[in-house]
């Protein structure tokens, strides 16, 4: 579904990915994980063309998105829900979420789209009239991830959905991630919370200071010594 072909990434005159590749297929759980400053989020920035690769090649579903714009990836199939939550503070939650159907063909089925947000969210249902800046931490981020399946999307890129969140909050989150897989959506994670992350993924990338360094099974990384003792703390 998704292919990156040596991505090389700038900002300004600092590099911070060397020659990443990877790959994910239609129907899978694929993780990337790492430290902070190890390039994760600037990967996902990368495929959603907000920072324009120095070279290499993004391909999805057979077509190379060179030249496209953000909102033209989002066309394709792809949505991104950025960290921490991010939402507009000044919007209910019903707005904040009409925002993500945004495309003709996601605006014509909005409200069943709304529906099954609220099936997997209903604390939001019960919050569709306050405004996203009365929202906990925890509420916020169930919203940026209703807003980012508001498109209707093939692939959605998750950046830190648990981060800063209370322990049962993290296990809903991941159990969320896995039904959405379930319900036919491809997904790529990008979590510090590596321990969870194997446990629901079916395959990962480890990335540090922008350079691939591991991948494989998730079943095979969580054996590796390496990730055992510079992830897990075994």
């Amino acid at each position: 579904m998704l292919e990156l072909n040596n991505i090389n990434t700038f900002y300004g005159k600092v590099q911070s990915l060397w020659d990443v590749s990877l790959q994910i297929n239609e129907g899978e759980i694929v993780a990337l994980v790492g430290g902070n400053g190890a390039g994760k989020s600037t990967l996902l920035n990368t495929i959603c063309r907000l920072i324009l690769p120095a070279s290499g090649s993004v391909t999805f579903l057979g077509r190379k998105t060179d030249g496209l714009s953000p909102h033209a990836i989002v066309e394709l199939g792809i949505s991104h829900v950025p960290e921490s939550g991010r939402v507009f503070p000044e919007l209910t939650v019903l707005e904040n979420l009409e925002m993500g159907a945004f495309l003709s063909h996601a605006w014509k089925v909005k409200n069943e789209t709304i529906k099954q947000v609220y099936e997997l969210f209903p604390r939001l249902q019960e919050r569709e009239r306050q405004l996203a800046r009365t929202l906990s931490g925890g509420e916020r981020q169930m919203l940026a991830m209703g807003r980012g399946l508001m498109s209707r999307p093939k692939l959605c890129m998750f950046d830190e959905p648990s981060y800063g969140l209370a322990p049962n909050l993290v296990l809903e989150v991941f159990r969320i991630v896995r039904l959405l897989r379930d319900q036919g959506i491809t997904i790529l994670l990008v979590e510090q919370n590596v321990r969870h992350t194997l446990e629901v993924a079916d395959r990962a990338y480890v990335l540090e200071n922008g350079r691939m360094v591991l991948e494989g099974a998730c079943c095979e990384l969580a054996a590796s010594d390496y990730v055992r003792k510079a992830y897990l703390g075994l």
